[in-house]
């Protein structure tokens, strides 16, 4: 159902009006609505705020009397239904993680030192490390032991444990790429 608009209600509108602009918007809103919403836009309520937000913002450009005002309206209507539109085609498309779903595995630090060790030269990287290091790794990694436990055994916190840990897997890292950049 449209809302007539009187002769005079663009010049009131132009001049600042608040009853003319509250008339000029009940006018036109619902068909400008319900273009927003025939087109398939996301969110027509808003979009329908955003066109006479423009509108009215632009208000004293508008020539041709009512049939000038409502022309220009729908093509604020159309550039924001398009503005939408390629605002969307460039968002990407926002998709849920679940970890369970996913299906890629990466090996952790201490599987690929000791993938890539073989006896002989685990003894001899091992001696290497710092002594701490080298008791928490064992214990860790070949004892399997929790770092509670390890903590405990140590006289150390879980804290610290973790620490030698860290820094002797990437100590032993460095030393597994040294041996196969000098590898033949």
């Amino acid at each position: 159902m449209v809302t007539p608009l009187p002769d005079d209600a663009l010049l009131r509108a132009q001049a600042g009006e608040p009853a003319a602009l509250s008339s000029v918007y009940r006018a036109l809103s619902p068909a400008v609505l319900g273009y927003l919403a025939g087109r398939g836009s996301e969110d027509p309520e808003a979009l329908t705020q955003d066109v006479f937000l423009t509108v009215f913002s632009k208000l004293h450009a508008v020539t041709g009397g009512l049939a000038g005002l409502r022309s220009f309206t729908f093509s604020v209507a159309h550039a924001r239904y398009v503005d939408e539109v390629r605002r969307k085609t460039r968002t990407p498309v926002l998709v849920g993680y679940e970890a369970g779903s996913d299906a890629r595995v990466a090996q952790s630090a201490e599987s690929v030192a000791l993938d890539k060790l073989d006896a002989g030269d685990a003894g001899g990287m091992l001696a290497q490390l710092k002594a701490e290091q080298r008791d928490v790794l064992l214990l860790r990694i070949v004892a399997e032991l929790p770092i509670d436990q390890v903590a405990e055994i140590l006289g150390r916190s879980a804290g610290s444990v973790k620490q030698l840990q860290r820094r002797g897997l990437l100590r032993l890292k460095e030393l597994v790429q040294t041996n196969e950049s000098e590898a033949p």
